[in-house]
């Protein structure tokens, strides 16, 4: 038997079904999930113990230790998370990734086509989204089987070729090279679980023996790490550190592997020789895991000084929102004091965005690129964080019965405030991604940046007077800041026609500025309506008179 006879069509073809299943479940499974597995990961990462359970849960979501180590990596690299959180959540992921071995190996192969055929009919027919996301997840699991099933009788051929022979034989006698195969295989396909599932589909058809199928698991564990290495490319210190914590564990683990290949061959086949091949590479794989992470966790805090020293330069400090003055038990016995206290954290909040303003006018006119847009996204970050912790202790407030009318008009009036100065902070950041934009394509005109500038200046200008009203509630200084509102709308008018008439004369800075420039004088001019917003809430009580459709996301 030749090379050239192995039916090539369903081995690749297979291999295909069965990665494009993973993936299409796992996309299932997290459109399912909702959109917020980042915000979970970052809300219950403060013990290395729940930190743990994360990493395993989101990574059984995701079918991919890889992608629950990248986006690890994306929290740490915004500070959204210290390095030793990263550290429970990459150690919970090795161990979830284990889950998708242990189901291939249940042989439910003969279901698969049922699986499939399900799942296509809720993704077909389903008119409920939550159904339709579920039939994905159906199908990409029968897909997986599928795949597995269609390589299988084609693989197991691969131990009548002279040629795989040998090389099998020389894997078996000699493990590093086992081991260096798992890891270019994983590193290719971005995936240990579908080396695995091969090195499953192998060992059942007596193609490899099991020595040389453990050290080519060990090497998948290694190359896997490929893809948080990607991740951090370009990316901050506390980025790079994330991917070579998870680098450092799994090389560390794999060569504990290496050093007990044969007691752990041994122990293995005396527990779980009596099942089928395939369970038996799983059970080995959940074993060693299992072991190796929980002989790390106790290590972690050393793991993670070892990595800062591998690693060297400077961390950004995680970024906290730390709101003292809000107590909860305020809110039981005295609510007065307590609608204060969330009106001083909102000043905080105020502070931020003031100072996320300031650096997207800077950024403008430095034209800065990626690296400054990421800081700026951090800032929006905070915002983000503000706005949920306010909000969510101003609605507990409400909820109070010993409020007073003047109270429960002062908390939806400082809701109402918070969402339109958390919107002035969205807004910003679309200003530094349209600015951004402009600068990856060429530059905006002397002109356009002078009207911008003056746009800007007027806008600071109203928020600052609209934190005073935030405060005063007076009444007069409110029409003094519609004044200059309607002076800004007209900015925007005037601003707008001298653009079109640039466009005409072909005086423009680029084309990409010259696309954008209107959508920028509309957000800059918006900014200025949200301003308004939350300064009549507080002078009114009432909510603001601008609808979700007139502003952007």
């Amino acid at each position: 038997m030749t090379l050239a006879a192995l039916d090539w069509g369903m081995i690749l073809g297979g291999f295909g079904l069965f990665m494009f299943g993973i993936k299409f479940m796992g996309d299932g499974l997290k459109a399912v999930a909702g959109d917020k597995l980042k915000d979970y990961i970052n809300k219950y990462t403060s013990h290395p113990l729940s930190a743990f359970g994360i990493g395993i849960i989101i990574t059984i979501i995701m079918q991919s230790s890889s992608a629950t180590s990248a986006i690890t990596i994306s929290l740490v690299r915004a500070s959204l998370m210290t390095l030793e959180q990263a550290a429970g959540i990459i150690l919970g992921a090795t161990v979830g990734t284990t889950a998708t071995s242990f189901l291939i190996s249940v042989n439910i192969d003969k279901y698969a086509m049922f699986i499939i055929f399900l799942g296509a009919m809720f993704i077909c027919f389903a008119k409920k989204q939550k159904l339709n996301q579920g039939g994905s997840v159906i199908l990409g699991f029968g897909l997986i089987f599928f795949g597995m099933a269609a390589m299988g009788d084609s693989l197991a051929a691969l131990k009548e070729l002279p040629q795989f022979e040998a090389i099998a034989l020389k894997m078996s006698q000699n493990s590093f090279l086992a081991l260096i195969t798992g890891i270019l295989l994983t590193a290719a396909v971005q995936s240990s679980a579908a080396t695995i599932g091969v090195v499953q589909k192998l060992y059942q058809a007596g193609a490899l023996s099991f020595s040389a199928s453990l050290p080519f698991m060990f090497g998948a564990n290694i190359g896997t790490t490929m893809t948080g290495i990607l991740a951090a490319i370009g990316g901050t210190t506390a980025g790079k550190r994330t991917a070579a914590l998870h680098t450092t564990l799994n090389v560390i683990s794999t060569i504990v592997g290496m050093l007990l290949l044969k007691p752990y061959a041994a122990l293995i086949q005396s527990l779980f020789g009596g099942l089928n091949p395939m369970m038996q590479i799983a059970m080995a794989n959940i074993v060693f895991k299992l072991v190796t992470t929980f002989l790390f966790l106790p290590f972690t805090k050393q793991l993670v000084a070892f990595v800062r020293k591998v690693v060297p330069g400077e961390e950004p400090k995680e970024i906290e929102v730390n709101i003292e003055e809000m107590d909860e038990e305020i809110t039981n016995i005295l609510p007065s004091a307590a609608v204060d206290a969330a009106k001083q954290a909102i000043l905080k909040m105020i502070d931020v965005i003031r100072f996320h303003s300031t650096e997207t006018i800077r950024f403008l006119n430095e034209k800065g690129g990626d690296e400054e847009k990421e800081e700026l996204d951090k800032k929006e970050a905070i915002t983000n964080r503000f706005d949920q912790k306010i909000t969510d202790y101003l609605i507990r407030l409400s909820t109070k019965p010993n409020l007073t009318a003047e109270d429960i008009n002062d908390v939806r009036a400082s809701l109402d405030a918070v969402k339109n100065f958390e919107r002035v902070g969205d807004l910003a950041v679309n200003l530094s991604e349209f600015f951004n934009l402009v600068f990856k394509d060429g530059e905006f005109s002397e002109a356009a940046i002078t009207e911008m500038n003056k746009m800007l200046n007027k806008y600071l200008d109203m928020f600052d007077l609209t934190a005073e009203i935030f405060m005063t509630k007076d009444y007069n200084q409110y029409t003094k800041l519609l004044v200059m509102e309607h002076d800004l709308d007209n900015m925007e008018a005037h601003y707008r026609r001298k653009h079109f008439k640039r466009m005409a004369e072909g005086t423009c800075g680029g084309n990409v500025a010259a696309s954008v420039y209107s959508d920028i004088l509309g957000t800059i001019e918006r900014m200025g309506d949200h301003c308004c917003n939350a300064a009549k809430s507080s002078v009114t009580g009432l909510t603001s008179d601008l609808s979700d459709d007139e502003v952007v996301a």
